[in-house]
This record gives C-alpha cells, sequence and structure tokens, in this order.
C-alpha cells in the first residue's frame, strides 16, 4: 500500500482531473487543487470540503506550497484547448505560462515528482498542440537539468459519460442518442486508439505509486488501450449500442490538414508496472451511453 502523498492537482474541475480527484482522496491522498476564479465546480461540488483550492489565476502559484510542510507531486491536468475562440496568447499563456510557473515553484519547494498530461496531436497542428509541446520541452529542460523528475503523460482518446460535449467521442454519443437526422463525417479511415477513463485514471494511479523507481528523472510513458481502431468503426459501434436512427455519412467531411491516420499508444512499460487496459471498446461504449441517457 502507497504511503499517503501530499498532491497539487490542476484541472480538478474538469473531467480527468475530477476522476483524478476522487482516486486520490479515496486513497488517503491529502490534495490541494488549483482552478480558476470561475470554473464550474459540478463536477466536485460532493468533495470540493475535503480539498484546499486555490485560483490560479488570482493568487501567486507559490502560496499553494508555502502552506504546506512538503508537496511530494504535481498533476497537471488543466488545459486550454482553443475551441471556444481563444488567441494564441490566451493558449499559451493556459498551456504554457502558468503551468511553467507552477513547474517552477515545484522545483523551488523542492517537489519530487511533476505529472504532465500531454497530447498525442502534430505539434503544428494548431495553437493547442504547440503549447503542449512547448511545456513539455521545458520539462524535459529541467528534468536534464536534474532539477525534477518530470513525468510526460502522452494520453490517447480517452471518452467516457460525462466529457465535454465539444470533446469528438462526446459529441458523436449525444449526437446518436438524439437520434439527429444525420452525421457528417470524413471517410473514417483513420485509426485511433480510445481508452475508457477508468483505465486512464487507473494507469495514473500506477505511475503515482511506481515512477520513483524507474531510471532517470525524464520520463514518458502513453495511456491508451494499446489497439487503434478506425474512426468508422468507433462511430458504427456507437450508434449500434445507442440503436440510433441516425444517418451516418461518412466521406462528407475532409480530412484536415496534417490529419494522423494511425495512433496507437506503446503500453509495454506501463504493464511491466503492472498496469493493464480493463474496458475494451464495446464495454466502455455501453457504459457511457447507459450513464448519458441519465445526464
Amino acid at each position: 500500500m502507497m504511503s499517503p502523498k501530499t498532491i497539487i492537482l490542476s484541472g480538478a474541475t474538469g473531467f480527468l482531473g475530477s476522476h483524478l480527484l476522487r482516486m486520490f482522496l479515496a486513497q488517503g491522498h491529502k490534495v490541494i487543487i488549483l482552478k480558476r476564479r470561475h470554473s464550474n465546480l459540478s463536477r466536485i461540488e460532493d468533495v470540493i470540503g475535503r480539498v484546499a483550492a486555490y485560483d490560479w489565476d488570482a493568487v501567486d502559484v507559490e502560496q499553494a506550497f508555502k502552506e504546506q510542510s512538503q508537496v511530494d507531486a504535481i498533476v497537471h491536468t488543466a488545459t486550454c484547448y482553443g475551441r471556444q475562440g481563444e488567441s494564441a496568447a490566451t493558449v499559451f499563456e493556459s498551456n504554457v505560462g502558468l503551468p511553467l510557473k507552477l513547474l517552477e515553484s515545484a522545483i523551488f519547494f523542492n517537489t519530487d515528482t511533476f505529472f504532465n498530461t500531454d497530447t498525442i496531436l502534430y505539434e503544428y497542428l494548431n495553437s493547442y498542440a504547440l503549447s503542449k509541446k512547448q511545456f513539455k520541452d521545458w520539462g524535459m529542460l529541467f528534468a536534464r537539468m536534474e532539477k525534477i523528475r518530470f513525468v510526460n503523460i502522452r494520453l490517447e482518446n480517452m471518452y467516457g459519460p460525462g466529457d465535454a460535449a465539444s470533446k469528438f467521442t462526446t459529441y458523436v454519443i449525444k449526437s446518436c442518442l438524439a437520434n439527429v437526422p444525420y452525421l457528417d463525417l470524413t471517410a473514417g479511415e483513420q485509426k485511433r486508439d480510445f481508452v475508457f477513463v477508468d483505465d486512464v485514471v487507473s494507469a495514473y494511479g500506477i505511475l503515482l505509486q511506481k515512477v520513483g523507481s524507474q531510471p532517470g528523472l525524464f520520463q514518458e510513458y502513453g495511456i491508451g488501450s494499446g489497439k487503434a481502431v478506425s474512426i468508422r468503426e468507433f462511430v458504427e459501434t456507437v450508434h449500434e449500442v445507442s440503436r440510433s436512427q441516425t444517418c451516418l455519412n461518412f466521406g462528407s467531411l475532409p480530412y484536415r490538414n496534417h490529419e494522423i491516420m494511425h495512433s496507437e499508444a506503446d503500453t509495454a512499460t506501463l504493464q511491466s508496472l503492472g498496469w493493464s487496459c480493463q474496458v475494451n471498446l464495446q464495454d466502455g461504449i455501453r457504459r457511457t451511453i447507459e450513464k448519458e441517457r441519465t445526464l
């Protein structure tokens, strides 16, 4: 059994962060969350009283460290996707500026490990992807300077009930459940590694417990099912499980520039640490649909 740790968690009000928060609390860890002043607390309103919370867009992040005897780990999941028309400068500040201040504070206060949630996207696809690459490079620099252990987590296509409506997986599921008349899609030949949120959370738990035993201060792990399936197969599975009447218009949309045609996590190292994917695509979609019907 892992001894309790003191963890600073960014993005705790988000989809992944809220699931991680519940796991950390269930495991007996002390959790400090970083949020924005106007964050929607609906995902964590039943547990917010069990954590210390700081608005990192209003106060210096050092404050979260100063009021603790020791912070053992940072788990960084907060991000700005740029989907709401945010400027490149806003995306940069959210995905590089603020977390860089957090990283430097962690170094100053002798925090052991910084866990960074990264993307699989091509770095020049958009401002979000570029900013994630830039922050990873900062983490790699500080790890090579032996200032902190930086664990970079390349997260594949996570999905699950209650995820943001702007996500492709959620959009498809909600559209099929609503029986919208038609759904315009690409040909769907590109392959993705879809991973259920519970499996992602358990992977973070394994890493929190065991990265200290792994060599090197910069470590990188892919979290996914380890199996790529086509976008078309994912959509058709959602359509079948939901018994939707929506017409699927495959091929009505072009592929975007720099489209990734194949993405699949290499989970060998994670498996060597004792992790394994427990939820297959069919079951994950079914569980998501069953829950979404009640939301």
